[in-house]
């Protein structure tokens, strides 16, 4: 669901996932034209790094490893 809030809504999507600047950031880029697409790739990788930070956070959490 956030990836596709992350290709329609990008400045959206890094609400969701705690990073309001950067939200603001994106939105004043999605509003040309041009920088739709930019913002979009911009957003897909944004959520996939909150991903990988949140498996990451979970193994530690879990003792899998070390901090």
């Amino acid at each position: 669901m956030r990836l596709l809030l992350a290709i329609i809504l990008p400045w959206l999507q890094f609400f969701t996932i705690g990073r309001p600047f950067a939200g603001i950031i994106c939105l004043i880029l999605q509003l040309t034209v041009i920088g739709w697409v930019p913002a979009a790739i911009w957003s897909v990788y944004a959520l996939s790094q909150y991903k990988t930070d949140q498996k990451i956070r979970a193994a530690v959490s879990q003792g899998r490893l070390k901090a």
